[in-house]
C-alpha cells in the first residue's frame, strides 16, 4: 500500500513539474541565458520550502513513517568539491536539457529522445559507483 502512495505522489510531482513549465527545455534555456525569472522562482521557492521543512523536522524531532528518528548527516566542508560537482551537474543539465527529475517527466510526456539522456545519466552514475573509492573525497 505504501508503494502505491509513493507512486501517486510521484505522478502528482511529475504533473506539477510539467504543468509549471519546470520540465520545459525552453524554460531551462531561458534560465541559463538569464532571460527569465520563472525557473529561478520555482527553484528558489523549493529551496525555501526545503529549508523550512528541515528546520521543522529538526526542531519537532519528527519521525519517519516507520517511527525512526530522522537524522541529518553533516556534509564535508570544501569549496572545490561543490564547485566542480556543481559545474559538472550544470553542464549535464544544460547539455541534456533537463535535470534528473524532469528527464523522467519529459519521457513520460512522450519526448522519447530524453531516454538517451536518462541512459547517459544512469551510465554516469554507474561509472561513478565503480570509481568512487578511487576519487579524493
Amino acid at each position: 500500500m505504501k508503494k502505491l502512495v509513493y507512486l501517486f505522489l510521484g505522478m502528482f510531482f511529475g504533473i506539477a513539474l510539467f504543468k509549471s513549465g519546470a520540465a520545459s527545455w525552453f524554460r531551462i534555456y531561458e534560465m541559463f541565458q538569464f532571460d527569465s525569472f520563472h525557473m529561478y522562482g520555482i527553484i528558489g521557492s523549493a529551496l525555501v520550502l526545503a529549508v523550512l521543512a528541515v528546520q521543522l523536522i529538526k526542531r519537532k524531532k519528527i519521525k519517519d513513517i516507520s517511527g525512526n528518528p530522522i537524522v541529518f548527516q553533516d556534509k564535508k566542508k570544501g569549496l572545490v568539491r561543490y564547485v566542480v560537482g556543481g559545474i559538472i551537474f550544470g553542464l549535464g543539465w544544460a547539455l541534456g536539457g533537463a535535470c534528473p527529475g524532469p528527464m523522467f517527466v519529459l519521457l513520460g510526456a512522450g519526448f522519447f529522445p530524453m531516454g538517451v539522456a536518462i541512459i547517459g545519466a544512469l551510465l554516469g552514475t554507474w561509472i561513478y559507483g565503480l570509481v568512487q573509492n578511487k576519487l579524493p573525497h
